[in-house]
């Protein structure tokens, strides 16, 4: 049987090779950066939006920005077909796809002052372009809100232990916030909230059996009508008070859980249980329905190449950016150590034995109908205290499976509970804090939209218009998160996700035509994209056919398959304003080529 150090090592070897040669290449031939250039972070400095940083520090924060759970959810889903295609995707998509991706959508944003994908969409493109990719946002980060709800929603059902720790997340960032508002200043009160989010994990035990642990004791409806009524208040409070204090809160669980994973995949060296190849491979899986192409490039996003990073890379990053060459650390190099991430989270699933992963991943009657009998479920289940069957999402999953790991030390083998909950409520915030910028952002596309039709809608201070923005924005992806189940939301999520990454590179195809010295170089990105865009296609016509239109299909829901149809319109009107605006760069570069004169005979 394989084990886990094989897969780190040879992920690390491929990853540092793509950074030093590839990322080398393309950034200084294809992109041709030159530190020569002023960047926009000094033109249009500001002290607040536009600020110059070092690039270890903003590659930092960009890392921050663009490693939800995506990385962590996707490749555990992605596990029902076996570690191979998990595997592979993930290393190819993101040195081909990925990494290319988020780097030429920041050089292309740069390039126009920081601006937004949409206004660098309408620069390049044309109007209509810009027009459609601006929607083609709204509806994505609208779905992606659902889609990364959803994990939480099965992570927090029937576990009043992890309600409570995620739960009093919420009054520590405030008071984080407050104080930080009053005092100017964060470095006392973060180690105090550190401490506090930590006692909130080691407290829980306690309310179970309670009074409260019953109040908290919530079932699947009840949490997915909560977090809209949540995202609301986090996205009409100002940001200082809820969103930023909170994300802060969380980087720093994110590095110490990353940091965790890595040194415990090495040191503990754990078995991969899983086969290469499942029989699932074909389709018919309880965890996702469709066949491994074209579902396992749109299941793994995040990790291999995810449109959602357009979002950072087009909105704070561009705004950043101290010297040209330091978009290859922040975004290329950001790319990659995102991919590690992933096969960090694929590794964790698969050392579960496949019975456990699907007993866990898959309802009760999907995993019966399976034939297969549990090897170390029971087991786990009591060592966690809680039930874990049919805990649908990846998030439980992986933190299932990280558990396992960590508690093979001798001296943890008796936290198995605090572990888990603690890497669930690491989840579970991580994702909080994603739907809370997600939302905001949309509140902002949303205003922007409604403000030619009623201009005072778009003054983002105009409190009326930002209550009711927020008011749509968090119905439209509630109802998103209620009207179906894991497999048919994220889907949506994955397929509009993929589609904006084609936006990205279709922008960046562009954008390489008219600047790159050679024609041939706009292949780095047309390669991708051919690949993404066919993808993105099949599996939109796929999940139509066959579960938004079929009333026999569990994830049956005309208004999902309205909103694919549009995106995959919006995604061949974009594409269609591309090939004319390529004609006349291709034409114009014919042009400016010098004839070469015959000699005279």
């Amino acid at each position: 049987m394989d084990h886990a150090l094989t897969f780190v090592i040879a992920t690390l070897c491929i990853l540092a090779l793509c950074y030093r040669f590839y990322g080398v290449f393309f950034v200084r031939k294809v992109l041709r950066a030159d530190d020569s250039e002023v960047t926009p972070s000094h033109i249009l400095a500001d002290g607040k939006n536009y600020v110059p940083t070092k690039k270890w520090v903003n590659a930092g924060q960009h890392f921050a920005a663009i490693a939800a759970a995506g990385p962590l959810v996707g490749p555990v889903l992605a596990a029902q077909f076996g570690y191979l295609p998990s595997f592979l995707w993930l290393l190819i998509g993101c040195v081909v796809g990925g990494a290319v991706h988020d780097t030429v959508v920041l050089f292309a944003s740069m390039k126009h002052k920081g601006q937004s994908l949409s206004e660098v969409a309408k620069a390049e493109l044309g109007p209509v372009a810009g027009w459609c990719t601006g929607l083609a946002m709204l509806f994505i980060i609208t779905i992606t809100m659902a889609g990364l709800s959803m994990v939480v929603v099965h992570a927090l059902e029937r576990n009043a232990w992890g309600a409570f720790a995620v739960f009093m997340t919420i009054p520590i960032a405030i008071a984080l916030g407050l104080y930080e508002k009053i005092t100017g200043s964060s470095k006392g009160a973060t180690q105090v909230g550190i401490a506090a989010i930590a006692a909130s994990v080691f407290a829980g035990p306690y309310i179970q059996g309670t009074l409260l642990g019953e109040w908290l004791t919530l079932h699947a409806e009840t949490v997915a009508v909560i977090l809209p009524v949540y995202a609301f208040f986090a996205t009409a409070l100002p940001v200082w008070l809820l969103l930023t204090p909170r994300g802060y809160l969380s980087s720093f669980m994110k590095v110490g859980v990353f940091g965790a994973l890595v040194v415990g995949v090495v040191f503990i060296n754990p078995e991969i249980r899983f086969p290469a190849l499942t029989d699932f491979i074909h389709g018919g899986g309880p965890v996702l329905n469709g066949p491994v192409w074209p579902f396992i490039s749109i299941t793994i996003a995040c990790g291999a190449i995810s449109g959602f990073h357009a979002f950072i890379g087009s909105g704070t990053t561009p705004k950043l950016i101290d010297k040209w060459s330091d978009i290859r650390p922040v975004a290329f190099g950001g790319m990659l150590a995102e991919c590690l991430v992933g096969v960090m989270a694929l590794i964790a699933a698969t050392a579960l034995h496949p019975a456990d992963y699907f007993a866990i991943n898959s309802a009760p009657a999907a995993f019966k109908a399976l034939g297969m009998n549990v090897v170390d479920l029971p087991r786990l289940s009591q060592d966690i205290g809680l039930d874990l069957y049919g805990r649908t999402g990846g998030a439980v999953t992986l933190a299932v499976g990280m558990t396992e790991i960590f508690t093979r030390v001798p001296w943890f083998n008796s936290l198995a509970s605090y572990f888990f909950q603690f890497v669930v409520m690491f989840e579970a915030v991580f994702i909080l804090t994603a739907v809370d910028s997600g939302t905001r952002v949309a509140r902002y596309l949303i205003q922007d939209l409604l403000g030619d039709v009623y201009a005072p809608m778009k003054r983002l201070d105009w409190v009326p218009g930002s209550i009711i923005a927020s008011v749509i924005a968090c119905v439209a992806w509630g109802y998103l998160l209620t009207s179906g189940d894991i497999n048919s939301v994220w889907a949506l999520f994955g397929v509009s996700n993929q589609l904006m990454a084609s936006v990205g590179l279709i922008i960046g195809a562009t954008i390489i035509l008219r600047l790159a010295q050679k024609r041939i170089y706009m292949l780095t990105c047309l390669i991708p994209l051919a690949y993404l865009f066919v993808t993105v296609n099949v599996a939109g016509y796929w999940m139509i056919a066959n579960v938004y239109l079929n009333k026999a299909a569990k994830g049956y829901n005309p208004f999902n398959a309205g909103i694919s149809i549009i995106m995959l319109v919006l995604g061949f009107i974009i594409l269609l304003a591309a090939f004319r605006k390529w004609k006349e760069l291709l034409q114009a570069r014919a042009i400016e080529v010098p004839m070469v004169a015959t000699p005279a005979e």
